[in-house]
């Protein structure tokens, strides 16, 4: 096994706006910290100019400099709050051997999904080396961002990456998957466990490589049943929590799990030994901070779609958001899900004036 690279974290800049770090434990701030899911995208003419010079999407993502240009696109238009990594959420199994491609128009797609009992008992966790292309990126938006925000890095969850890897790419009814699940639930569980174990052993990576906070990204933890989703999606997030570096150089790594259509299982995620719970737009906020407001902080949840309305259509949104949860600390406001490519830039702008302005006004009014 190859050794990683070493990290130096003292070789960093001090941070200057711990906005974000300070409402992940639930501490006053000044303003509701913004930050989106996606936003350094398709939807901003820079991101699609340098990746037209990259050539590929993968060609972006596996590129040191690329990827950390694209990250700070959104911060040099924004007074963004965070700084998310760039980078795939299927990096993980595409370095277990699966094989990754991007077809124009098609989205990702794996030349060797994970299908028979052969192929499960192959899995193996990956040497991480074989990833240190995303630590780099890491290191590397870590040092350019100067200090000026934190960064954050993700994964995929252990369920979301193993409907990828079972169904060859995306789906509209898992039914590869699930069939999986149901009639060969030892299969599933062995799949999952090495993902889980894979995907700890990635978020470390990436914490020691510089991440101030990580994000598991359950994108499809909401198209299991109840029951299901506990013993499949749930279980693996939590064994996943419980192998994660709580601190990095005396510094404590704020933790926050997504799942998409899990607002049904909110106090069960909570209870999940995260510091947050990100929400998407079909929960009301208030309702989620009196459930669990005294465990954990929330993030979220303003429908992405509202981003296609007027600005000051937007601008009412977003104090809506923010007059459900309320002048309380513990809120990082986001999008319910990932910003779509065609939203229109100067959106964005009326979106983080809006939060900015309203947020600073509830706490004066407090």
């Amino acid at each position: 096994m190859r050794r990683r690279a070493a990290y130096n974290l003292t070789m960093y800049a001090p941070l200057q706006n711990d906005t974000l770090l300070r409402a992940l434990r639930r501490q006053p701030t000044e303003h509701t910290p913004i930050w989106l899911m996606r936003q350094a995208g398709r939807y901003l003419p820079e991101y699609r100019a340098t990746r037209e010079r990259a050539g590929s999407f993968m060609g972006l993502a596996m590129n040191r400099d690329y990827a950390t240009e694209v990250t700070l696109q959104p911060l040099e238009r924004y007074p963004l709050d965070a700084a998310i990594l760039f980078s795939d959420i299927l990096t993980v199994p595409d370095a277990m051997g699966l094989g990754l491609s991007f077809a124009a128009g098609e989205g990702p797609r794996f030349a060797s999904p994970v299908r028979d009992e052969a192929a499960v008992r192959a899995l193996e966790v990956p040497d991480m080396a074989k990833l240190q292309y995303v630590f780099d990126a890491v290191t590397s938006i870590r040092r350019a961002l100067h200090g000026r925000v934190p960064l954050i890095g993700f994964s995929g969850s252990p369920w979301t990456l193993a409907c990828y890897m079972v169904e060859g790419g995306g789906s509209d009814d898992y039914r590869l998957v699930k069939s999986m699940m149901y009639s060969r639930p030892d299969l599933m569980h062995r799949i999952l466990a090495v993902t889980a174990d894979a995907v700890a052993a990635y978020l470390n990576a990436q914490i020691e490589a510089g991440a101030q906070a990580v994000m598991i990204f359950d994108s499809w933890g909401g198209v299991l049943a109840d029951g299901p989703f506990q013993t499949f999606s749930l279980a693996y997030t939590r064994k996943v929590l419980a192998g994660l570096k709580r601190d990095q150089d005396g510094e404590h790594i704020p933790r926050i799990v997504f799942t998409k259509g899990g607002g049904i299982w909110l106090e069960e995620i909570a209870a999940s030994d995260t510091d947050a719970v990100g929400l998407d737009w079909t929960m009301d906020l208030g309702r989620a901070r009196r459930l669990v407001g005294h465990k954990v902080a929330l993030q979220g949840n303003l429908d992405p779609c509202v981003l296609f309305a007027a600005p000051e259509q937007i601008a009412a949104e977003a104090r809506r958001v923010l007059d459900s949860f309320g002048p309380h600390p513990g809120h990082v406001f986001n999008l319910g899900h990932g910003i779509s490519q065609f939203t229109p830039p100067e959106s964005v702008t009326a979106l983080v004036e809006a939060v900015r302005t309203h947020s600073r006004a509830q706490r004066a009014a407090a």
